[in-house]
């Protein structure tokens, strides 16, 4: 959200960044970070601060803004580091199926780039991607959850309170 409002686009920011990702070219080349780390941890924050530094700058010359071109410059560089730890731990892993969920799912950059990395590199792996219309809204997941904890017997009375921090495996033990 922080990369598009850079670019004065409207929230949701990953949403417009990716249309405009689409009619774009990765010129800028911006860092992929950890993308060679031996662990699965991301961080990408130093792309961030690389892309607004990057536009801060041309505005203060005054240069045009390829705004396509950013856009699929940063869209690149995320998508690169994702992918490729997300292939390396599934081989490392010898994992049998990847599922691409939560809001990221909706990228269509990440979805197609995925798609590409498993077929080539994982063709003994199923690759599940949800449907659009499924990725865009936390209610959906917040469903799918619920329907687990009903069928596991799992209810709570009306003095129950929200925890953002609770993880589901721990409570329920899914």
């Amino acid at each position: 959200d922080k990369v598009a409002r850079t670019l004065g686009l409207t929230y949701p920011g990953g949403v417009q960044i990716d249309k405009l990702a689409a009619t774009g070219e990765d010129s800028f080349h911006f860092p992929r970070a950890m993308i060679d780390d031996a662990s699965y941890d991301f961080s990408f924050s130093g792309l961030k601060s690389s892309f607004i530094n990057t536009v801060h700058n041309l505005r203060q010359k005054e240069m045009a803004l390829n705004e396509a071109d950013l856009a699929a410059s940063f869209q690149a560089s995320v998508v690169d580091v994702l992918v490729a730890k997300t292939i390396r731990a599934a081989k490392e892993y010898d994992v049998k199926q990847l599922l691409l969920a939560g809001g990221v799912a909706a990228n269509r950059g990440l979805r197609e780039r995925l798609t590409e990395q498993v077929v080539s590199e994982l063709p003994d792996v199923t690759l599940i991607i949800p449907p659009l219309s499924l990725c865009g809204d936390n209610a959906a997941m917040i469903a799918a959850a619920g329907t687990i904890m009903y069928e596991q017997g799992v209810f709570s009375d009306l003095a129950m309170n929200a925890n953002p921090g609770l993880l589901f495996e721990d409570t329920y033990g899914a």
